[in-house]
């Protein structure tokens, strides 16, 4: 039986928001990967990175849902205005939703700020930034991220896991990314018998 679940404040109020894009399957596996990267990354402010990753797509569930998919993905889809304007939702609502719940206002701004650019801003803004742009991408590297993303994209299963060991690894920023991003590809690679199921 395992215990209460952390930050359990933040995931009831972020739990509207969290039902657009499958983010309610992204976000706990994102969350996972960050817990995974803070332990080769003690020195990282764990409220921040953990708080961050929980709440950064939360601006997916107030833009237009039709455009997520229609615009959000493909190669111009860094691009996009639903791209760019997801992440500015999700810091106002980053802003609105925290200091309710009792985080201070140097956290909320950091929070904040991370979400605003965590998918369009290719350089990090501090280490914190850096660990929750990571634990977002290497959820796409898990089985169920290669299942869920390569429909996203209209890719084969088999073709999106090229696509992210030749895109999406090289934009990982720590060592600890890259192997657990390697690691789950491999295991992803193997369940989902891509060797064959090209």
């Amino acid at each position: 039986m395992s215990g209460a679940t952390e930050y359990a404040e933040v995931w009831s109020a972020a739990l509207p928001y969290l039902r657009a894009r499958k983010n309610d399957v992204h976000v706990p596996i994102a969350y996972r990967f960050a817990e995974k990267l803070l332990e080769a990354h003690p020195e990282a402010n764990r409220e921040v990175v953990l708080v961050g990753v929980l709440m950064h797509d939360l601006g997916w569930a107030v833009v237009d849902q039709e455009a997520i998919y229609r615009d959000g993905f493909g190669d111009n889809a860094l691009q996009s205005d639903v791209k760019r304007r997801h992440e500015l939702e999700g810091a106002v609502l980053a802003r609105e939703l925290l200091p309710p719940l009792g985080f201070d206002a140097g956290t909320v701004d950091h929070i904040a700020r991370i979400i605003d650019g965590h998918d369009t801003r290719a350089e990090a803004i501090s280490l914190e930034d850096q660990l929750v742009k990571d634990a977002d991408k290497i959820w796409r590297f898990s089985v169920t991220g290669v299942s869920v993303v390569s429909d996203w994209f209209k890719l084969t299963p088999a073709h999106y896991a090229d696509r992210l060991e030749t895109k999406v690894l090289e934009k990982l920023f720590t060592d600890e990314a890259r192997r657990l991003a390697r690691e789950a590809l491999a295991q992803s690679r193997d369940l989902l018998k891509l060797d064959v199921l090209r």
